[in-house]
Parts: structure tokens; C-alpha cells; sequence
């Protein structure tokens, strides 16, 4: 094991004159003091990532900061029974990469409690294609089939389609044998979303034509929504009687513009997701199913790999709209 390795640091510049990101060496000794030393084999980008890696003090509060709220890898050194050098594991949420040192580095040492086993029937590799998108994409696929939705019941409408969850979730939910309804603001990207799965083509700005309405006909039997704002105001007026749609994000605002007549007329819920925090012995049962029954026939098509100095590139695309589906982020053979 080396005492040095690589990884991206962001350093905020004085007088306020923003945030810079370069790939630097780091010492394995300056790594936060925990129970588990993992080399990181793979990460991956989201959302969370590009806000952290430019400066967004709600995400990261001290810099500078190493990103990455996603790694996965092998052990180098553990403290504690439960978890032996050589085992492969898993780690999305808690406080990686927010202000803790997080994925995109070599190394990493956390918690044991933060740990899930990697699978069968998963590769590290596959594991970070999905990451916290695909980890998130599995709670929305689990509320909606736990609210007993079937794929004769009428097509499940995904928002943000092109992006990480939203395009998982697609992939999730062909394999199960739903027709999908992928909603998105690119209309270059109906190629890419047709073959992981989408079977109807809605652009964003049919869902945000009607914000003055209380109700609207019903088209979906259910919904899971990454963005927020009007289209899931939308998506809450247009879904079936005792429908669930599902939340997770909010890039087109945090603010629902309806009203409750949804919810009291048509009986619908709306499902709040969270996989930040979400509970350690719960985890382990939706990895299995992304590994099994949920994957989608073609995972690799929904990610592209690159390396850490890659990133800087990768961030600015993130934060402008242009990202489609995942970067999957290479660090050690």
C-alpha cells in the first residue's frame, strides 16, 4: 500500500474570489481517523458533487474539500471485526463527500456503520453506475411498487429523464415491464432515452403549461419526479386515483405551485425519497434487487468513464444542464 495517492481537492480562493479544483497528492495519514481504510476502485459524479466542487457552503461546509458522495473499492485496513482487508464494499450517503473527505480519491477512511457488502451478481464497476443516483432511483422504483402499481395499470412518468436517477429509474422500470413516460427538456436525447427504455417522449415544457389549473385529465399510473417545481405540480394533477408519485429532487424549485384538491379527490400520495440517511439494514435488500430483478438489461450504457482530471469538465456540464445519464469516475485498477 503506498502512503501517498491521488484525488481532486477544492480550495476556496481569498477575498471571495471563488473556488479553484486541482488534482493534487495527499498523504493517507491526512485522512479523517476511522474505522475502515478503503481503496477506492470507482466513483461517480452527482448533482451533490458539482454544488460541493464549487463552493455551495449548504452542501460543504469547510474547505478545502475533496467531493464525492459515492465510492466503492476494496479494503486496505479495518479496525473492526465486522469488516476484513480484502472484503469489497459500497459506500452512498451519510457524510461522504460532504464534509467528509469523499470519492474522488484513491482513498477513503469512514465509518464501518457506512458500509454495504458489494453483491453478487455486481461489480465494483456496475455498483457505481448506479451509486447514490441509482441507489435513489431504487427507493422511487420501491415506493411505486409498494403502492401496488402494475404495468397494465397505464405508463409510470419519470422527470429529468436524461439525468442520473431519472434515466435509472427508466431502466429499472423497463425491466420490470412498465411503459415509461421519460419527461425532459432535450429534445437531442430522445435516441438515448428510447434505448434505455422510455416508450413515450414528453418534453418538460408540456408539463409546466398549466399552473393555474387545480386538476387536470389523468394520464399517468404513477410518477417519479427529480426535479421539483411545476412538474411535479403537474404530475400530482395528471396521475390516476390512488396514485403515488415520488420526490427526490428539486432543480426546477423547491416550491409545489397546487393545491390539496389532488390528494383529497383522487386519494394520491406523494413519496418523499431520501437516500442520504436512509437506514444501514434496509440498504443491503435494494442493492441485491439493482443486482438481480431490477437491473436493466444494458447497464452500461447509462454511464461514461473518466478519470479524476476529467472532473473540472464533467462539474461544468453537470451545472449547466448539458450531463446525460452517469460519469462513472475511474481511480484504481
Amino acid at each position: 500500500m503506498n502512503d501517498t495517492f491521488q484525488c481532486l481537492l477544492v480550495t476556496e480562493l481569498p477575498d471571495g474570489a471563488g473556488f479553484d479544483t486541482a488534482i493534487i497528492k495527499k498523504n493517507i495519514d491526512d485522512l479523517p481517523a476511522d474505522e475502515v481504510l478503503i481503496r477506492v476502485q470507482y466513483s461517480s459524479l452527482n448533482y451533490k458533487d458539482a454544488l460541493s466542487a464549487t463552493g455551495n457552503k449548504g452542501v460543504t461546509r469547510q474547505y478545502p474539500h475533496t467531493p464525492g458522495i459515492d465510492a466503492a473499492g476494496m479494503i486496505e485496513r479495518s479496525s473492526t471485526p465486522q469488516w476484513k482487508e480484502g472484503h469489497h464494499v459500497i459506500v452512498t450517503g451519510f457524510d461522504l463527500g460532504m464534509n467528509t473527505s469523499g470519492g474522488f480519491a484513491e482513498y477513503i477512511q469512514v465509518p464501518a456503520k457506512w458500509l454495504v457488502s458489494l453483491p453478487e451478481n455486481m461489480t465494483v464497476r456496475e455498483s457505481m453506475i448506479y451509486g447514490t443516483a441509482g441507489f435513489t432511483a431504487g427507493l422511487s422504483v420501491l415506493a411505486l411498487l409498494n403502492s401496488g402499481v402494475k404495468p397494465e395499470d397505464g405508463p409510470i412518468a419519470v422527470s429529468g429523464a436524461t439525468g442520473g436517477v431519472g434515466s435509472l429509474a427508466i431502466g429499472m422500470l423497463h425491466r420490470l415491464g412498465y411503459q415509461v413516460a421519460a419527461i425532459s427538456s432535450k429534445p437531442d436525447s430522445s435516441d438515448f432515452l428510447t434505448n434505455i427504455g422510455a416508450t413515450e417522449i414528453i418534453p418538460r415544457t408540456e408539463m409546466e403549461n398549466f399552473p393555474e389549473r387545480a386538476m387536470l385529465k389523468t394520464r399517468f399510473a404513477g410518477a417519479i419526479d427529480t426535479v421539483g417545481g411545476t412538474v411535479l405540480a403537474t404530475l400530482l394533477k395528471t396521475v390516476h386515483y390512488g396514485a403515488t408519485v415520488t420526490a427526490c429532487g428539486m432543480i426546477n424549485g423547491g416550491n409545489i405551485p397546487t393545491t390539496v384538491f389532488p390528494f383529497i379527490i383522487r386519494g394520491i400520495k406523494l413519496a418523499g425519497i431520501d437516500s442520504v440517511e436512509y437506514p444501514l439494514e434496509k440498504r443491503t435488500p435494494i442493492w441485491q434487487k439493482l443486482a438481480n430483478e431490477w437491473k436493466p438489461q444494458n447497464l452500461e450504457i447509462f454511464a461514461s468513464e473518466i478519470g479524476l482530471g476529467e472532473l473540472p469538465e464533467k462539474i461544468s456540464d453537470m451545472l449547466q444542464g448539458n450531463a446525460q445519464g452517469r460519469s462513472l469516475v475511474k481511480l484504481n485498477n
